[in-house]
């Protein structure tokens, strides 16, 4: 095969690393040299890969760092929604019920194709979200809590679930700050109920069980949904 193919054939196997989630956003990727290992290829051919990447936008360099998959993907959409968002506050109620529809389904299918080890990553997650709960840091709270939600979309083995759900949830937090966190702040019993509902979420999908997590997620955004109009 011509050096070209060869450069174009790995160039199509990052792009489907970047898309899956195999790096996921600010990654660092492995060494020119472990990926020319992985891909049977030479180092020439890992760096020209890699260096149209870069110049595509979808990873970038630092000297002397190596080489990171930057944050494109996830905010190239939220971007100028955000702005929208801010702009014209009534356009939170299509949002929230966008991510009503996108959460349910990519918890069902995270339940259906998750495999033990991405399960055990959001059982683990969840010890997290409970201990800091215990400890009232609502700060690690709702970092877990994001960390959680980012980690049911890995598992739903959905390119378009992971990524729109990333840019759903940037409209959320760095646009409107109606997070996790500030609805904890505005009553003590919210951070409980949250709590009882992502339990609820992710013991339905590590039993396996799809439409059960779909309906335990969709109950969660309702009372999100709720919360806020509460307030």
């Amino acid at each position: 095969m011509k050096t070209s193919g060869l450069v174009e054939g790995v160039l199509r196997q990052l792009e489907t690393a970047l898309l899956d989630g195999t790096y996921p956003a600010n990654a660092r990727l492995p060494s020119e040299r472990a990926l020319a290992e992985q891909y049977e290829v030479s180092r020439n051919t890992i760096r020209e890969a890699l260096q149209r990447l870069v110049a595509r936008g979808l990873l970038r360099s630092r000297r002397g760092a190596g080489v990171y998959v930057s944050d494109q993907l996830r905010t190239s959409t939220a971007s100028p929604w955000g702005q929208l968002v801010t702009d014209h506050p009534a356009v939170l109620a299509d949002v929230l019920e966008f991510r009503r529809v996108l959460e349910g389904a990519t918890a069902y299918y995270a339940a259906l194709r998750g495999s033990e080890e991405e399960h055990g990553q959001i059982r683990s997650l969840l010890n997290g979200l409970e201990q800091a709960r215990l400890g009232d840091d609502q700060a690690v709270e709702a970092s877990i809590d994001a960390r959680l939600h980012e980690a049911i979309a890995l598992a739903s083995h959905n390119s378009m679930f992971l990524h729109l759900h990333a840019s759903v949830l940037g409209i959320l937090r760095e646009h409107i700050t109606l997070n996790g966190s500030s609805l904890r702040a505005l009553d003590a019993e919210v951070s409980g109920q949250l709590l009882q509902q992502h339990r609820a979420i992710c013991q339905a999908i590590c039993a396996r069980r799809p439409e059960a997590a779909r309906t335990a997620m969709q109950a969660h955004i309702d009372y999100v949904v709720s919360r806020i109009e509460a307030g």
